[in-house]
């Protein structure tokens, strides 16, 4: 399994299921329409290696194939999504015949988790932009009518502010300003939780956002998982592997030392 988005970009240069595009092209719709063109035909992932007002590139359709899905997460990765989801159902609530039942999913739950990384040894804070300017970023804009430019896969991260629970959701961002942007996460999702537990207290949420990491970070963002169980953890259950996590001081959340 990959442990960055990296290795799987690499991996897909090797099944020749990738098309580096070095014509500069424009965030502001084009982008996007060359994205959904090839989607329609069912064609190969993407990499834009010259966006129009950015040094960064972009991916897109990684994920667009069931054969692609299987190459970041192994054969039949729904499968796996699901036998974990129905064991989580039967586990909850805990009875000593449900436990025994699962135990061999169990004990794969027991091999895993997170991996602490001194930062030293993150990639993840190779590099730093100061001052920040998320505008640097490729941002794009998929629709004539949107309002603004967007990110498409930001992993957002949350705690809740009476401790303990994460959530890692992925809600579309608009990015407004140099520093600022928006997005929208419903109330019935864990990011929304956090926020309306951060409002009741009066109280600012403190919010994370990854770009990239390990492809397991984004399937787990995106499953419904029921509440007990962390993001983190599911992924670390899909890698097969433990999620390498940093610190930094004065940041409040755990990074993604991948990301």
């Amino acid at each position: 399994m990959h442990k960055n988005l990296r290795s799987f970009i690499e991996q897909l240069r090797r099944e020749k299921d990738i098309i580096e595009i070095t014509a500069e092209v424009d965030p502001y719709l084009e982008l996007a329409e060359i994205h959904r063109r090839v989607v329609e035909e069912g064609g190969p992932a993407l990499l834009f290696t010259r966006v129009k007002g950015s040094s960064f590139p972009v991916a897109t359709n990684l994920f667009g194939t069931v054969r692609r899905m299987e190459m970041a997460m192994g054969p039949k990765p729904q499968a796996i999504v699901n036998k974990a989801i129905n064991a989580l159902h039967r586990l909850l609530p805990p009875r000593l015949s449900s436990l025994w039942g699962e135990r061999g999913w169990l004990l794969d739950m027991a091999r895993i988790g997170l991996n602490h990384v001194p930062s030293h040894r993150a990639p993840v804070l190779r590099e730093s932009l100061q001052p920040v300017n998320i505008k640097a970023l490729p941002c794009i804009t998929s629709w004539q009518e949107d309002g603004g430019p967007f990110f498409t896969l930001p992993l957002v991260y949350t705690e809740s502010p009476h401790g303990g629970e994460h959530n890692l959701g992925m809600y579309r961002m608009q990015v407004f300003t140099a520093t600022q942007t928006g997005m929208h996460w419903q109330i019935h999702k864990g990011g929304g939780f956090h926020f309306h537990e951060a409002e009741q207290l009066g109280q600012p949420l403190p919010v994370t956002v990854f770009l990239g990491g390990p492809p397991a970070l984004t399937v787990a963002a995106i499953t419904a998982l029921p509440e007990p169980l962390p993001e983190l953890l599911y992924a670390s259950f899909l890698l097969g592997d433990k999620i390498a996590m940093t610190k930094i001081a004065g940041h409040p959340h755990p990074l993604v030392a991948e990301a």
